[in-house]
């Protein structure tokens, strides 16, 4: 069994697509129709830059969910593969779920772009620059990295009297879990990181405080514009973040995307249920982010990552 995954922010990078546009008029036809849909060069930035500006949450999110689709699409449709035949799930990092449920046809695809491109924005906006941050935890696993976060709140707790935030934003592997909430938590959380056990701690460079309750007013606009959007059931189930469970159903999709916003990313619960349900094979669309991510999670079964025209001749060879 097969599932085909897609990578969330952070994965992005200037000149992501480039070559592609270039060889593919497929890959072309994906840049241009989210273009048309959000009134805006992406393609252009994309490839071109400049970088601070693609890595804005509301470029970066379409942006990486375009060269996903794109790179997909050159599989699906130049080498003649339907997406129901050679896969068996499909399942993305964060707003690399949004990516899948595309990639399943259960979102179009200039939807997909207007989704994220909403979403970007109400993140960035629910938390004032300055107040949030992110940071990996490096050789911690979630219990651990639950632990450290759970200390720098106390301890802020016990001097100010203040209850701030900061939580497990993501859950990537065994040696990888990501944090959020309020800056000044992050930063002692960091401060304790390597007293408590791990090995390293690094702050991320990112402009809000993703997959935390610090969220929840961007939750909300993604809960009103979930509700407007055509989102049918996809081709294969998809393994939602929320809960690492395989879900068909429109309305359960909708509803796990809007907890998405706020809960934890759970990419580690997520392969081992993928394995667990069957699958031995995990093929990554548009970055070379998770498939090493799935390799230590799971060592025994198959990654690839395809992101250029030889990857994808290499794939369809595979399939």
């Amino acid at each position: 069994m097969r599932a085909f995954i897609f990578p969330g922010q952070g994965s992005q990078a200037v000149g992501m697509g480039a070559a592609l546009a270039d060889a593919s008029a497929v890959a072309r036809e994906v840049f241009g129709e989210v273009d048309e849909a959000l009134g805006q060069n992406l393609r252009r930035l994309m490839a071109e830059g400049p970088g601070d500006e693609l890595t804005l949450t509301e470029n970066a999110q379409p942006a990486i969910m375009a060269n996903a689709i794109a790179t997909l699409r050159v599989l699906t449709r130049e080498g003649n593969v339907r997406l129901a035949e050679k896969a068996d799930y499909v399942a993305g990092h964060s707003l690399g779920e949004y990516t899948a449920l595309c990639g399943a046809e259960a979102l179009d695809l200039g939807t997909t772009a207007g989704l994220l491109r909403t979403r970007g924005r109400a993140m960035q906006a629910a938390v004032p620059v300055g107040e949030g941050a992110m940071a990996a935890l490096l050789g911690a696993d979630v219990e651990k990295a639950q632990a450290i976060a759970g200390a720098a709140v106390d301890l802020i707790l016990t001097e100010t009297g203040e209850t701030l935030v900061c939580t497990v934003a993501n859950d990537n592997d065994p040696s990888q879990v990501v944090i959020s909430g309020h800056r000044v938590a992050v930063e002692r959380a960091v401060g304790l990181a390597k007293e408590m056990g791990a090995k390293r701690a690094v702050l991320l460079p990112v402009s809000a405080p993703f997959h935390c309750a610090l969220m929840e007013d961007a939750a909300r606009v993604m809960e009103g514009a979930l509700a407007e959007a055509d989102l049918r059931a996809p081709l294969v189930p998809v393994f939602a973040n929320v809960d690492a469970v395989a879900v068909a159903d429109p309305g359960a999709i909708r509803r796990l995307l809007v907890e998405q916003v706020t809960g934890r990313v759970r990419w580690r619960e997520s392969v081992l249920a993928m394995v667990e349900a069957g699958v031995t094979e995990f093929v990554e669309f548009g970055g070379k982010v998770l498939s090493p991510m799935v390799k230590r999670i799971a060592p025994d079964v198959e990654a690839v990552s395809v992101v250029s025209m030889d990857d994808v001749e290499a794939v369809l060879k595979r399939l």
